[in-house]
Protein backbone atom coordinates (compact mmCIF):
# COMPACT_ATOMS: atom_id res chain seq x y z
CA UNK A 1 0.00 0.00 0.00
CA UNK A 2 2.63 2.51 -1.04
CA UNK A 3 0.00 5.17 -1.77
CA UNK A 4 -1.77 4.67 1.55
CA UNK A 5 -0.10 7.56 3.30
CA UNK A 6 -0.96 8.95 6.72
CA UNK A 7 -0.61 12.72 6.63
CA UNK A 8 -1.43 14.95 9.60
CA UNK A 9 -0.84 18.69 9.71
CA UNK A 10 1.32 18.42 6.59
CA UNK A 11 3.55 15.70 8.07
CA UNK A 12 3.71 12.25 6.55
CA UNK A 13 4.01 9.20 8.77
CA UNK A 14 5.15 5.83 7.47
CA UNK A 15 3.67 3.61 10.16
CA UNK A 16 0.14 3.57 11.51
CA UNK A 17 1.37 2.09 14.76
CA UNK A 18 2.52 4.71 17.25
CA UNK A 19 4.13 3.61 20.49
CA UNK A 20 4.85 4.87 23.98
CA UNK A 21 8.02 4.53 26.02
CA UNK A 22 6.87 3.85 29.58
CA UNK A 23 7.05 0.71 31.73
CA UNK A 24 10.02 -0.96 30.02
CA UNK A 25 12.77 -2.34 32.23
CA UNK A 26 15.35 0.03 30.72
CA UNK A 27 16.08 2.25 27.71
CA UNK A 28 17.71 -0.61 25.81
CA UNK A 29 14.56 -2.71 25.94
CA UNK A 30 12.55 0.37 24.97
CA UNK A 31 14.78 0.89 21.95
CA UNK A 32 14.51 -2.73 20.82
CA UNK A 33 10.73 -2.80 21.17
CA UNK A 34 10.32 0.40 19.20
CA UNK A 35 12.54 -0.98 16.46
CA UNK A 36 10.49 -4.21 16.31
CA UNK A 37 7.22 -2.28 16.15
CA UNK A 38 8.19 -0.45 13.00
CA UNK A 39 6.74 2.74 14.49
CA UNK A 40 8.09 6.10 13.43
CA UNK A 41 6.17 8.10 16.05
CA UNK A 42 7.28 7.65 19.64
CA UNK A 43 5.49 9.38 22.47
CA UNK A 44 7.29 10.33 25.65
CA UNK A 45 5.82 11.44 29.00
CA UNK A 46 7.63 14.69 29.76
CA UNK A 47 6.90 14.41 33.49
CA UNK A 48 8.14 10.83 33.80
CA UNK A 49 10.87 10.21 31.25
CA UNK A 50 13.92 12.40 31.01
CA UNK A 51 13.97 14.13 27.63
CA UNK A 52 14.81 17.63 28.74
CA UNK A 53 17.93 17.28 30.95
CA UNK A 54 20.89 16.42 28.69
CA UNK A 55 23.22 16.07 31.70
CA UNK A 56 21.50 12.80 32.76
CA UNK A 57 20.73 9.54 30.97
CA UNK A 58 18.27 10.60 28.33
CA UNK A 59 15.82 8.51 26.32
CA UNK A 60 16.57 10.60 23.26
CA UNK A 61 20.10 9.15 23.27
CA UNK A 62 18.50 5.85 22.27
CA UNK A 63 16.23 7.21 19.55
CA UNK A 64 17.60 8.45 16.25
CA UNK A 65 15.89 11.82 15.59
CA UNK A 66 16.28 11.22 11.85
CA UNK A 67 14.27 8.02 12.16
CA UNK A 68 11.62 8.85 14.73
CA UNK A 69 9.18 11.66 15.35
CA UNK A 70 9.20 12.37 19.07
CA UNK A 71 5.73 13.18 20.38
CA UNK A 72 5.96 14.61 23.91
CA UNK A 73 2.89 13.96 26.04
CA UNK A 74 1.48 15.52 29.17
CA UNK A 75 0.69 12.26 30.97
CA UNK A 76 0.21 12.74 34.68
CA UNK A 77 -1.19 16.26 34.31
CA UNK A 78 -4.50 16.85 36.10
CA UNK A 79 -4.93 20.55 35.39
CA UNK A 80 -4.94 22.76 32.33
CA UNK A 81 -2.06 24.76 33.79
CA UNK A 82 0.14 21.68 34.28
CA UNK A 83 -0.59 20.29 30.82
CA UNK A 84 0.20 23.60 29.13
CA UNK A 85 3.35 24.03 31.23
CA UNK A 86 4.79 20.64 30.31
CA UNK A 87 4.02 21.14 26.63
CA UNK A 88 5.87 24.43 26.74
CA UNK A 89 8.76 22.81 28.65
CA UNK A 90 9.20 20.15 25.97
CA UNK A 91 9.21 22.73 23.20
CA UNK A 92 11.60 25.00 25.08
CA UNK A 93 13.98 22.03 25.41
CA UNK A 94 13.90 21.61 21.65
CA UNK A 95 12.02 18.31 21.69
CA UNK A 96 9.08 19.22 19.45
CA UNK A 97 6.19 21.56 18.80
CA UNK A 98 3.97 18.50 18.60
CA UNK A 99 2.21 17.45 21.77
CA UNK A 100 -0.01 14.58 22.76
CA UNK A 101 -2.27 16.45 25.13
CA UNK A 102 -3.58 14.72 28.23
CA UNK A 103 -5.58 16.41 30.99
CA UNK A 104 -6.57 13.63 33.34
CA UNK A 105 -9.76 13.93 35.36
CA UNK A 106 -9.60 10.96 37.71
CA UNK A 107 -6.77 8.98 39.31
CA UNK A 108 -8.59 5.65 39.34
CA UNK A 109 -9.78 5.49 35.74
CA UNK A 110 -7.38 8.03 34.18
CA UNK A 111 -10.29 9.17 32.05
CA UNK A 112 -9.70 12.58 30.51
CA UNK A 113 -11.12 15.80 31.90
CA UNK A 114 -12.67 16.77 28.59
CA UNK A 115 -13.57 20.34 29.56
CA UNK A 116 -9.97 20.93 30.65
CA UNK A 117 -8.70 19.16 27.55
CA UNK A 118 -10.59 21.47 25.21
CA UNK A 119 -9.42 24.53 27.15
CA UNK A 120 -5.78 23.42 27.09
CA UNK A 121 -6.00 22.51 23.40
CA UNK A 122 -7.33 25.96 22.59
CA UNK A 123 -4.40 27.63 24.40
CA UNK A 124 -1.73 25.44 22.81
CA UNK A 125 -3.12 25.66 19.29
CA UNK A 126 -3.04 29.46 19.57
CA UNK A 127 0.63 29.18 20.59
CA UNK A 128 1.44 27.20 17.46
CA UNK A 129 1.53 23.68 18.87
CA UNK A 130 0.29 20.75 16.82
CA UNK A 131 -2.05 19.18 19.35
CA UNK A 132 -2.98 15.50 19.45
CA UNK A 133 -5.64 15.27 22.17
CA UNK A 134 -6.20 12.10 24.19
CA UNK A 135 -9.95 12.08 24.71
CA UNK A 136 -12.83 9.80 25.59
CA UNK A 137 -15.02 8.14 22.97
CA UNK A 138 -17.51 11.00 22.86
CA UNK A 139 -18.16 12.22 19.29
CA UNK A 140 -19.27 15.66 20.50
CA UNK A 141 -16.01 16.24 22.38
CA UNK A 142 -14.07 15.00 19.37
CA UNK A 143 -15.83 17.55 17.17
CA UNK A 144 -15.11 20.37 19.64
CA UNK A 145 -11.41 19.46 19.66
CA UNK A 146 -11.33 19.63 15.89
CA UNK A 147 -13.17 22.96 16.00
CA UNK A 148 -10.43 24.50 18.20
CA UNK A 149 -7.76 23.40 15.72
CA UNK A 150 -6.59 19.90 16.57
CA UNK A 151 -5.47 18.12 13.36
CA UNK A 152 -6.37 14.67 14.73
CA UNK A 153 -8.22 13.16 17.68
CA UNK A 154 -7.16 10.26 19.89
CA UNK A 155 -10.17 8.58 21.48
CA UNK A 156 -9.58 5.85 24.03
CA UNK A 157 -10.58 2.27 23.36
CA UNK A 158 -10.69 1.54 27.09
CA UNK A 159 -9.03 2.95 30.23
CA UNK A 160 -5.28 3.53 29.94
CA UNK A 161 -3.31 0.38 30.68
CA UNK A 162 -6.44 -1.76 31.12
CA UNK A 163 -5.89 -4.00 28.09
CA UNK A 164 -9.66 -4.39 27.75
CA UNK A 165 -9.77 -3.76 24.03
CA UNK A 166 -12.37 -1.63 22.27
CA UNK A 167 -15.24 -1.24 24.76
CA UNK A 168 -17.49 0.84 22.56
CA UNK A 169 -16.95 0.17 18.86
CA UNK A 170 -20.18 1.98 17.98
CA UNK A 171 -19.00 5.27 19.45
CA UNK A 172 -15.72 4.83 17.61
CA UNK A 173 -17.61 4.42 14.36
CA UNK A 174 -19.67 7.55 15.07
CA UNK A 175 -16.48 9.52 15.76
CA UNK A 176 -15.04 8.29 12.47
CA UNK A 177 -18.15 9.59 10.71
CA UNK A 178 -18.30 12.85 12.69
CA UNK A 179 -14.82 14.29 12.31
CA UNK A 180 -12.92 14.85 9.07
CA UNK A 181 -9.47 14.49 10.59
CA UNK A 182 -7.43 11.34 11.30
CA UNK A 183 -8.63 9.29 14.26
CA UNK A 184 -5.92 7.56 16.29
CA UNK A 185 -7.17 5.01 18.79
CA UNK A 186 -5.24 5.53 22.00
CA UNK A 187 -5.28 3.43 25.19
CA UNK A 188 -6.96 0.18 26.10
CA UNK A 189 -5.48 -2.11 23.46
CA UNK A 190 -4.50 -5.40 25.08
CA UNK A 191 -3.31 -7.62 22.30
CA UNK A 192 -2.82 -7.80 18.56
CA UNK A 193 -6.44 -8.61 17.69
CA UNK A 194 -7.57 -5.40 19.45
CA UNK A 195 -5.24 -3.37 17.26
CA UNK A 196 -6.40 -5.17 14.13
CA UNK A 197 -10.05 -4.54 15.03
CA UNK A 198 -9.44 -0.83 15.58
CA UNK A 199 -7.91 -0.60 12.11
CA UNK A 200 -10.68 -2.71 10.56
CA UNK A 201 -13.25 -0.27 11.99
CA UNK A 202 -11.46 2.46 10.06
CA UNK A 203 -9.13 4.08 12.56
CA UNK A 204 -6.23 5.85 10.88
CA UNK A 205 -3.67 4.66 13.43
CA UNK A 206 -3.31 3.09 16.86
CA UNK A 207 -1.16 4.30 19.74
CA UNK A 208 -0.21 1.93 22.53
CA UNK A 209 2.29 1.43 25.30
CA UNK A 210 1.32 -1.05 28.02
CA UNK A 211 0.11 -3.66 25.55
CA UNK A 212 3.71 -3.97 24.39
CA UNK A 213 5.71 -3.03 27.49
CA UNK A 214 3.49 -5.14 29.75
CA UNK A 215 3.67 -8.26 27.60
CA UNK A 216 5.74 -11.22 28.79
CA UNK A 217 7.94 -10.71 25.74
CA UNK A 218 7.69 -7.03 24.80
CA UNK A 219 9.83 -7.16 21.69
CA UNK A 220 7.89 -10.10 20.29
CA UNK A 221 4.60 -8.35 21.06
CA UNK A 222 5.85 -5.18 19.35
CA UNK A 223 6.35 -7.15 16.17
CA UNK A 224 2.92 -8.75 16.54
CA UNK A 225 1.35 -5.31 16.85
CA UNK A 226 3.12 -4.15 13.72
CA UNK A 227 1.61 -7.00 11.72
CA UNK A 228 -1.81 -6.57 13.34
CA UNK A 229 -2.03 -2.89 12.42
CA UNK A 230 -0.93 -3.61 8.86
CA UNK A 231 -3.41 -6.50 8.56
CA UNK A 232 -6.26 -4.45 10.00
CA UNK A 233 -5.57 -1.58 7.63
CA UNK A 234 -5.44 -3.95 4.65
CA UNK A 235 -8.73 -5.56 5.70
CA UNK A 236 -10.37 -2.14 6.05
CA UNK A 237 -9.19 -1.09 2.61
CA UNK A 238 -10.23 -4.43 1.10
CA UNK A 239 -13.74 -4.25 2.56
CA UNK A 240 -15.37 -6.87 4.70
CA UNK A 241 -17.82 -9.35 3.16
CA UNK A 242 -21.45 -8.89 4.25
CA UNK A 243 -22.61 -10.85 7.26
CA UNK A 244 -25.34 -13.37 6.42
CA UNK A 245 -27.72 -15.24 8.67
CA UNK A 246 -27.61 -18.43 6.62
CA UNK A 247 -24.89 -20.45 4.93
CA UNK A 248 -23.92 -19.95 1.32
CA UNK A 249 -22.00 -22.64 -0.48
CA UNK A 250 -18.41 -21.76 -1.28
CA UNK A 251 -18.41 -23.89 -4.43
CA UNK A 252 -20.71 -23.45 -7.46
CA UNK A 253 -23.53 -25.97 -7.65
CA UNK A 254 -24.12 -25.76 -11.39
CA UNK A 255 -23.40 -29.07 -13.09
CA UNK A 256 -23.54 -31.13 -9.91
CA UNK A 257 -24.61 -34.77 -10.32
Amino acid sequence: MTDDRLIIAGREFKSRLWVGTGKYKDFVETQKAIEASGADVVTVAVRRVNVTDRTKENLLDYLDPKKYTILPNTAGCYTVEDAVRYARLARAAGVSDLVKLEVIGDEKTLFPDTAGLIEAAKILVKEGFVVFPYTNDDPIVAKKLVDVGCPAVMPLAAPIGSGLGIRNPYNLKIILETVKVPVIVDAGVGTASDAALAMEYGADAVLMNTAIAGAQHPIMMAEAMKHAVDAGRLAFKAGRMPRRLYATASSPIEGML
